[in-house]
């Protein structure tokens, strides 16, 4: 079978680094799509980095997780860079110091909201209004569902019935007593989605793709469930009957119960996947390539239900991951797309990512023990590969490393040849040398750190998703050493993607 990926983003040779948003420097309350950001789009491109990953850009809820939000479609208020706002006359100077907390950020951008309503040019306005029309098919529902939610504290499902069930009086009364704080919702998308545009043309400009990651689920306390309840396997009152999850596995003794809501199939299938072609319209807009998080489950989901406090007692139920694909290639073409294959993967799983032509994921953490048939083991890569030292979810390869018995670091070293570096060179290394097209190193393994600067534990509720970086943190020849690796290792594509 032909392992050459579907589409020109993911068919040549790649370097790329992993860093979420909120993880670059700064000093607002978390990285965002302020100058920082452009920087690290320089840095990439001197070291000759040509793919930035990172991980769900939509508004988060309690605990930070980028994996459970409110929308699909929507990016995070907290990632709007205040710079620009001043550069464009929508906030004074003095008002254009980051923020130093979420309050004293969305009062900032309430103020440049204030000035475009009141003082901003024709074109100005105009812009405004164009991108909410041209946004409607999710932007109505989230900002009403917002407004809402910011006024009544609590989930959708536990609304008054007009407005959990969408009685269309309801809806409209909201409407009228809520517009200030709808429009101001709408402007908050508006201002993210313009810097963006401008983050990824600077990208583009210099060479770097934006990788991006959707998880295959949505929060139930989202727009979209409260939007289109009839497109997940929800009880008559919005609760949930079933919940998504994954079996006992490396990462948890237990599995693990992440609550989301589940689909109902056959729905979706019998309104063409509108829910799919939404999403994936608004993901393309966003990225150049995209990780599809747990991609096992559009073969067959982990079923959990709802009353179970574990994912232990959960059981396989087959889901319509090919009728899925096919609607999507036949609305798009070719896709960009990535699949996380992680976990218990069957042939069957396999067979639905190879006729998909998507890469799956390597993970060279994961590589040694078993022996010789270890499928992450480098020589087993495919060209179909994302070959990664260590993702998210993973300890930084130095505190994986650090975390092994003597025995275990041993054979490590031998398999790597592990002598005149420190790790975690050999892993990236190792990394950088595989058959997989695209190699992707997490910034902390470039900044050779331990495990506590992990970015995630997974089971773990608190203290995840904090880490950031500061610039003088790292060596001054970091750019030049991983240049050279890059090229040494023929990772240094020969397109620039418009210069």
């Amino acid at each position: 079978m032909d392992d050459t990926p579907a589409t020109d983003s993911l068919n040549q040779r790649r370097a790329g680094v992993l860093l979420h948003l909120t993880s670059l420097p700064g000093t607002g309350p978390c990285g965002d799509l302020g100058w920082e950001a452009f920087n690290f789009v320089n840095f990439l491109a001197d070291a000759g980095v040509s793919v930035w990953q990172m991980l769900p850009v939509g508004p988060p809820q309690a605990g930070d997780s980028p994996y459970q939000t409110s929308s699909a479609h929507a990016g995070s208020a907290r990632l709007i860079g205040l710079e620009s706002l001043v550069d464009c006359g929508w906030l004074p100077a003095e008002a254009g110091a980051t923020a130093g907390d979420e309050a004293s950020k969305r009062e900032r951008l309430q103020q440049a909201h204030q000035h475009v309503l009141r003082a901003s040019s024709d074109d100005e306005r105009a812009e405004f209004e164009r991108f909410c029309n041209e946004q409607r098919f999710w932007l109505d529902d989230y900002a009403l569902y917002r407004a809402i939610h910011e006024q009544r504290e609590a989930p959708w499902w536990d609304w008054p019935k007009g407005l959990r069930t969408r009685d269309g009086r309801s809806l409209g009364q909201a409407r009228r007593r809520l517009a200030e704080a709808i429009d101001y919702i709408r402007f908050e998308q508006f201002v993210f989605f313009r810097q963006w545009d401008a983050l990824r043309a600077h990208a583009n400009a210099r060479g770097v793709r934006l990788f991006g990651d959707m998880p295959i689920f949505v929060a139930h306390d989202s727009a979209e469930v409260w939007a289109r309840p009839g497109d997940f396997d929800l009880n008559a009152d919005g609760t949930c009957r079933v919940v998504a999850g994954v079996p006992p596995d490396y990462f948890s003794a237990t599995g693990q119960r992440w609550g989301n809501p589940l689909y109902r199939w056959e729905q979706l299938e019998k309104n063409g996947f509108r829910f799919w072609l939404d999403r994936m319209r608004t993901q393309l807009r966003l990225f150049d390539m995209i990780r599809i998080d747990h991609f096992r489950g559009f073969e067959a989901y982990w079923e959990v239900p709802a009353e179970e406090e574990t994912a232990m007692n959960g059981t396989w139920v087959e889901a319509k991951g090919d009728a899925l694909f096919a609607r999507l290639q036949q609305e798009f073409g070719a896709l960009p797309l990535i699949a996380e294959d992680l976990g218990v993967i069957t042939d069957e799983v396999d067979a639905l990512r190879q006729r998909y032509r998507m890469p799956g994921m390597k993970v060279l953490q994961f590589a040694f023990d078993g022996g010789p048939s270890n499928p992450y083991l480098p020589f087993h890569h495919g060209r179909d590969s994302v070959c990664y030292t260590g993702t998210h979810d993973n300890d930084t390869t130095l505190g994986w490393y650090q975390a092994l018995t003597d025995a275990q670091r041993q054979h490590v070293d031998d398999y790597l040849g592990h002598a005149q570096e420190p790790m975690p060179w050999p892993m990236i290394r190792a990394a950088l040398a595989s058959r997989a097209d695209l190699a992707v190193v997490p910034m902390q393994d470039l900044m050779e750190l331990d495990g506590v600067h992990r970015m995630n534990r997974p089971g773990v509720p608190r203290g995840n998703w904090q880490w950031r970086f500061q610039w003088d943190q790292l060596d001054d020849q970091l750019a030049r050493r991983v240049a050279h690796l890059i090229a040494l290792y023929g990772r240094a594509p020969d397109d620039a993607l418009g210069v």
